[in-house]
Formats: structure tokens, sequence, C-alpha cells
């Protein structure tokens, strides 16, 4: 406008010829010069003007063609209009820069009340706080990453011309690919940066609280077991032990060996409830140590069925030929003799261990899914050998399984890994 517009009103004001006075010429370059100041601020409109000045003097006023001026008035005038355009052109400028930095900071506002409103401590808070960020400053990815690099939280996909930056988000760091940012955002980008920051550690603090209610759940759980457990054996045990003390009654040989029985049967228990109980603890503790190698199915189901209680109602189809799997022969053998009892104790009738591939089942024909305890207590028992296979199973590498028996039951299906 400045370098094309002042030749062309030079032009059309001489070619309008030479009876106009030097009030309209003065006029139009000084309208000329605003509209430069309106477009480009002061730094085109000053220069603009000084030319404008020049132009004036060379093309209208005495002695034409000559930079000189033969008269007060039009020194004057000149004078006048030199300092009125550049006035003009600095309040413009000023004016400009005001309405864009009033823009910037309505919308810096509105981006920060937005932080401000947010409610950090919720889980999807960081991602949809990312996501902001991406929008406010136009980025096609905002990335929050630990001090190795690793992302923490990633919203968008990134171009091949993006530029990267990046602000300290507490222990993390802020990283925005997209266009370059102005020195004047990255005030906003680091307000953002900071709730961030306090979005994971509300993240941080969140998964803690889960984790220590979840130990808080699993150690009433235990609590109740024991406590539901313990209380029928040493009850038998008690009875026993009282009634054999007793000097006014003479038992009979057949009633001392049943009550020892007894006080035999409850010991067992006891000494099943409490191997659990220690093997729960290893587990919630983290201190299960599993020694995997080749192991034998009909091997670890033989040794596990020693001494159980019951043994004469389990039918077994474990055929020697079966391929050895990747297991750790004692947590193997808890397994399959928790499943047994938890199957004798919920089936009077026949229990089957079967084995095909790198799996067995222990089938029964009890309540099914519903002797499974939730979580770990029921009316029919508390589950502790259910959790204790779960948790030795899971740290072998393998799942277990609850499905329902064809014509009633529970089927407990248990996959290893094969060698």
């Amino acid at each position: 406008m400045a370098v094309a517009g002042l030749p062309a009103v030079a032009a059309v004001l001489v070619h309008a010829g030479r009876g106009l006075s030097l009030a309209t010429p003065v006029l139009v370059v000084l309208t000329l010069v605003i509209v430069v100041a309106l477009i480009g601020g002061a730094r085109p409109a000053v220069p603009a003007a000084v030319v404008g000045g020049l132009t004036l003097n060379y093309w209208f006023t005495p002695p034409l063609h000559q930079l000189s001026i033969d008269s007060t008035d039009h020194v004057l005038v000149l004078a006048v209009y030199l300092a009125v355009a550049v006035a003009v052109s600095v309040v413009v400028d000023l004016a400009n820069r005001r309405t864009a930095e009033a823009a910037r900071a309505k919308a810096e506002a509105e981006a920060l009340s937005s932080v401000a409103g947010s409610t950090l401590g919720e889980q999807e808070t960081l991602p949809a706080l990312l996501d902001r960020v991406r929008i406010v400053f136009g980025a096609h990815q905002v990335a929050l990453v630990d001090d190795l690099d690793v992302p923490l939280a990633v919203v968008g996909g990134t171009e091949p011309d993006d530029v990267e930056q990046s602000v300290p988000a507490g222990a993390a760091r802020l990283v925005v690919r997209g266009p370059a940012l102005f020195a004047e955002d990255r005030r906003v980008l680091q307000a953002f940066a900071e709730a961030a920051a306090t979005a994971l550690e509300g993240r941080r603090l969140a998964q803690q609280a889960s984790a220590a209610e979840a130990v808080d759940r699993m150690r009433t759980a235990l609590l109740a077991a024991a406590g539901h457990d313990l209380r029928t054996p040493l009850a038998g045990v008690k009875a026993a032990v009282s009634s054999l003390r007793q000097d006014d009654i003479a038992w009979t040989a057949e009633e001392t060996a049943e009550l020892l029985a007894t006080i035999e049967d409850s010991a067992d228990r006891l000494q099943g409830l409490v191997s659990n109980l220690l093997d729960a603890s290893r587990l919630q503790a983290g201190a299960l140590s599993v020694s995997p190698g080749p192991v034998g199915l009909d091997e670890v189901v033989a040794r596990a069925l020693v001494g159980t209680a019951g043994r004469d109602r389990v039918r077994v189809d474990v055929p020697e030929s079966l391929p050895p799997v990747l297991a750790d022969a004692g947590l193997l053998e808890r397994v399959i003799a928790n499943l047994v009892d938890n199957a004798l104790r919920h089936d009077d009738g026949l229990v089957t261990v079967q084995a095909s591939g790198a799996g067995f089942e222990v089938v029964d024909h009890g309540p099914g899914l519903a002797q499974l305890p939730d979580p770990f207590t029921s009316d029919r028992g508390v589950g502790l050998g259910l959790f204790v296979v779960r948790g030795f199973v899971e740290a072998m590498g393998g799942t277990v399984t609850p499905t329902d028996t064809p014509g009633g039951g529970l089927t407990m299906r248990v996959v290893l890994l094969a060698c």
C-alpha cells in the first residue's frame, strides 16, 4: 500500500489539474498513510508519512518539482501534516496492539479458567486435558512423557513438518507437536503443564488408594476365611477331646476310635487351612518362589491325592503318555490337592480328575458355579483354597477357568504351558 499507493495517488492528483488547493492532496495522502497504519502498523506508516510529505513538497508546493518551499504557510501545512500523520500512525498501531493483546488475554483466560474448573482427580482427566491443549494450540499431538521420554499419556498423531516444543510438568514434560508457538503462548502452555502434573499426581494417588483398598479387602477376606474355617475343626477337636476326658463315661473301643478319627480329621483340616493361609500370605506379599520345569501330570496327580480324605471317591483319568508340562511340581501338587478338596466338600458323589494336552480338569456334580466364593467367602466355605489355586496357576504362567459341568456341577479347567 505504501510503495504502490503513493505514486498512484500522486499521479491521479497531478492529472486532476494544477488548480487544486494544497489541502486536497494533503488530506488524500494523510488518508493513505492512515490506511497503511491500519494494515501494517507504525513501522510502514511513519516512513510512508515522510515520503508522502516529500511527495507533496515536490509535486504540489511552489516551486514545483523541487524539494524547497517558498511560502511559510506551505511549510506550516506540511509540518502539521507530518505531525498528524506520524501521531495517527502511532495511535492506530497502539490501538491494534491493544486489541490483539485483549483478544489473546481473553483466549488465555478462557483456556486457564477451563483448566482451573476441571476435576483433576479422575482417571480420564489427563487425556481430556491433553486433548484440550491440542485444540487450544492447534497442535497435532500432545504427550506427557517421563524423564526417560516414555509416554505416560498421548493424544493425536504427528505430521512430517511438526515442530516439537516442550515445557516441564513436575517430574514429567508436556510435549506439543504441531505448528510453531508464539513466545506468549508458552505462559499458557506452562499453566496447562502444571495442570497436567496435578492430574498425573492425582492419578498416582488414586492408584495407590485403589491398591491399598484392594489389600484391605483381601486382608479382611483372609481374616474372615480363617475365622470361618477354623471354627468347625477346632470345635470338632474340642468336643472329641472333652468327651474322651470324661471320667463318668466308659467309652467303648469303637467309640474311642471314632472320637480319635474325628480329632485326626479335624487336625488334617486345620493343617490344610494353615497351609492355605500361609500360601495366601505369600501371594499377597509377592514372596512366592516359582521354579518351573518339565513335570508329568500323572506323577503330580498321584502325589497330590496321597492322604486325601475321600480318596475312594476320586476317579483319575490321566494317561501316562501325556507330554510333560512346564510347571513347579510343588505348587502344581498343591493346586490339584486344593481343587480335589474343594470338589469333595461340595459333592457327595464321584469326583473326576482328567487330563489332556497341557491341561487338566477337576469335575464334580455339586452346586456348580454357585459354590465359587465371591470374592472369597460364601455360605459353603471361604474359598482360600481356590484363591491359592488361582495365584499358583497364574504364577506358573497358566490359566484356571470355572465352567458348568454338563448335567450339573462345577468343572475347574487348568491350562499350563507346554514344554
